[in-house]
């Protein structure tokens, strides 16, 4: 019994998951280490998304409330005085505002309209920046890992072929080194689906709230020129 147990403890140790990296084939080892990069890449794409998208999310929250509050006038903003992208969209009416003439009240709103328009564009595209790698890495990552699978299946029966048996040291090594790519493939494919979802809907949902503070920006200071006579 002993002596069974030092055996299965060694087979145990081969198939470890660094010995089956070491041991794979080379196309397979190859589909491996393509997996893990795609892996790692949307790991860091998907850190960096969430800190952007949250910080964006919150600053604008924060300059919202204070824009709400009452607390400063539109020809007190000052362009480029913050980061903040709802501080930005409102930077730009005020730039159209403060050029404002008398009589000059619609061509004042549209100009306005339109350059809110290009800073929401600019800062939606900041947002959802670097979510196409997510969605590549789901969409590719099962198929690369199945590919590896098909591939140390034929190793199997490679072996088979080539040791006229099938005993399960001869078949074990190919199927171990399929079955890891294919768990691979999904470990790559399944945060990246998941966090592409969900990090697709914050942006979008930070380009509505950029949207309709725009669009209240525009009533305000259709306002303000009704009231200054423009």
């Amino acid at each position: 019994m002993p002596e069974a147990d030092v055996v299965t403890t060694s087979q145990m140790a081969e198939f470890s998951l660094i010995n089956l990296f070491f041991m794979a084939d080379i196309v397979v080892k190859a589909v491996m280490i393509i997996l893990i990069i795609a892996s790692l890449w949307s790991w860091a794409v998907i850190i960096e998304k969430w800190i952007t998208i949250g910080g964006a999310r919150h600053k604008a929250k924060k300059f919202e409330e204070a824009y709400w509050s009452g607390r400063g006038d539109m020809m007190e903003t000052r362009p480029g005085e913050s980061s903040n992208a709802l501080s930005q969209i409102y930077a730009a009416a005020s730039r159209e505002f403060a050029g404002a003439r008398p009589g000059d009240r619609e061509a004042t709103l549209e100009r306005a309209g339109r350059a809110m328009k290009a800073t929401i564009d600019r800062e939606a595209g900041k947002a959802s920046a670097g979510l196409g790698v997510l969605a590549s890495v789901g969409s590719a990552s099962p198929f690369i890992g199945l590919f590896g699978t098909v591939w140390g299946i034929m190793n199997s029966f490679r072996a088979i072929a080539d040791q006229q048996s099938t005993n399960l040291a001869v078949v074990a090594p190919g199927i171990a080194e399929a079955l890891f790519a294919t768990a691979l493939g999904l470990v790559a494919a399944i945060p990246a689906v998941i966090f592409y979802n969900k990090l697709s809907a914050d942006a979008n949902g930070f380009a509505d709230q950029m949207d309709i503070f725009s669009d209240e920006v525009l009533v305000r200071m259709s306002r303000k020129l009704s009231e200054q006579g423009g």
